[in-house]
């Protein structure tokens, strides 16, 4: 009798590929965790223990058919793997790398709750995907006809570009317009390479350039062409814009000279990854090398900052963030790594202002707190300890503090285009239809700030709902 393929949890450990040392992984930006071999990743894949109810695939937000994909890698089924992986999900290996997989399917993992240590899901989906790429198992979309119809879309981050595939493989038309000189969005401009090598965004890009989208760039929606413009011009229309709009600190000293946006440091980190000009870091505005970095924050963004300093040459870098370490918003992994490599930690730490030496930040005003009652959202209140301020020398503070949804009706001169008390767009969850007719929305916009796959899968459900549209539509005028 042939060898149970699966259930090996009992008798092997839970394994991650190998992790590059702390030294040598700080000293550049390419991604610090090896590919597994191919016996390494059926290995791990045969730990499955075929769950009746896969709370793994329940809480992905694309609910990825993640037991039958892990049993085709234990068998060496890799093409099939590969199929079924990408069947649910546009950019598997792009999530396979930056998916809180520790929150989402991981972390619910029937395994790991017995103590067993979870499946790692996460890497077996990047190793598929990267075989499929090396193996040239995944092609430009061809689709097996072509239609008249076409849809714009705003935005060329994860949400518009999964509704663009999926568009395109049904023969829609598809323009992508995005402000930016190269399409992905954060994905591009605001992950670190360290997280998500720039080459693995790049590909996909021409993968769907390759297969018919049309993308037109360095174009700015209400300064290079008029949303009124692009509606007069596609049958829908998707704002896929995300949100871009630094929350801020209204403190004393807050408009001193080396006080900057999480947002504009990583983006001149990421296009110097890429060999552009960027003025701003080459006079040490937006560079860390030699500077003592204080970052604010405690989600990823703030995570990626305090990373990409140590990896700039910081002489130190250090993360404020008001609550515990139990209760900050980032990934607890992401913690260990920037731990690991060198960033220390103030937890329950608050500014209050900053110092200047003439116009140039020289601290931090730093109030010490404590975790009070519950508040609205059920996690425990920050509240100061009075008498305990102290003053964090820096030469470089990064507020990354989160962001916020731009006002698209005013800058569009959309006064029409609803939003609510947030900014975000209204819009249902299921389909992104908003109250005008023949306008979608999807992603962060709609959200606020979300997981990328969150926004591929609101582009795959708002692609759906708009072909379901045009067939009705076109179903109603043939029987005319």
């Amino acid at each position: 009798m042939a060898e149970q393929p699966m259930l090996k949890f009992v008798k092997i450990e839970r394994d991650m590929p190998e992790k590059r040392g702390a030294d040598v992984r700080r000293q550049d930006f390419d991604e610090i965790y090896a590919e597994y071999a191919d016996a390494k990743a059926k290995e791990q894949s045969s730990r499955c223990s075929q769950c009746g109810v896969p709370y793994c695939q329940s809480h992905c937000p694309l609910h990825n058919n993640i037991p039958d994909w892990l049993r085709l890698t234990a068998e060496g089924r890799l093409r099939e793997a590969y199929d079924v992986s990408q069947a649910t999900n546009t950019f598997p290996e792009i999530c396979g790398r930056i998916c809180p997989q520790d929150r989402l399917c991981e972390g619910n993992c029937v395994i790991e709750q017995s103590g067993h240590g979870t499946v790692t899901i996460g890497s077996v989906e990047k190793y598929i995907t990267d075989t499929a790429w090396e193996q040239g198992w995944v092609q430009p979309i061809t689709p097996t006809a072509e239609r008249t119809e076409s849809v714009g879309i705003i935005g060329a981050g994860p949400g518009g570009l999964a509704a663009a595939d999926v568009l395109r493989r049904a023969g829609v038309q598809v323009t992508v317009y995005d402000s930016y000189d190269r399409a992905g969005g954060l994905l591009t401009y605001g992950i670190p390479g360290f997280k998500l090598e720039k080459d693995v965004v790049m590909r996909r890009n021409a993968q769907l350039e390759q297969g018919g989208v049309t993308f037109r760039l360095n174009c700015t929606v209400g300064k290079d062409i008029t949303f009124q413009e692009i509606k007069d011009t596609h049958d829908a229309v998707i704002i896929a814009t995300g949100v871009y709009k630094s929350r801020d600190l209204a403190m004393p000293n807050g408009e001193a000279a080396g006080i900057e946006k999480a947002i504009d440091f990583l983006t001149a980190s990421n296009r110097k990854s890429f060999g552009d000009a960027v003025e701003d870091f080459d006079n040490g505005r937006l560079n860390a090398k030699d500077k003592r970095v204080v970052v604010i924050g405690g989600g990823d963004t703030a995570m990626d900052c305090v990373r990409t300093s140590i990896r700039q040459g910081a002489t130190s870098v250090k993360c404020l963030y008001r609550r515990d370490r139990a209760n900050m918003p980032g990934s607890q992994r992401e913690v260990q790594n920037a731990e690991e490599e060198g960033v220390v930690f103030e937890w329950l730490s608050a500014p209050k202002g900053f110092t200047t030496d003439g116009d140039t930040v020289a601290g931090v005003m730093v109030q010490k707190m404590r975790l009070g009652a519950p508040d609205a959202t059920g996690r425990q209140a920050p509240e100061v300890i009075e008498g305990a301020d102290y003053v964090e020398d820096a030469d470089l503070v990064i507020k990354a503090l989160g962001f916020e949804p731009e006002a698209l009706p005013t800058l569009w001169d959309q006064p029409e285009l609803e939003v609510t008390r947030w900014g975000t767009i209204k819009a249902a969850f299921t389909t992104g239809k908003t109250a005008m007719d023949g306008v979608y929305a999807v992603g962060d916009i709609v959200r606020g700030a979300s997981l990328v796959v969150w926004a591929i899968r609101d582009g795959r459900d708002c692609a759906d709902a708009i072909l379901d549209a045009m067939n009705a539509k076109a179903q109603v005028m043939a029987a005319e």
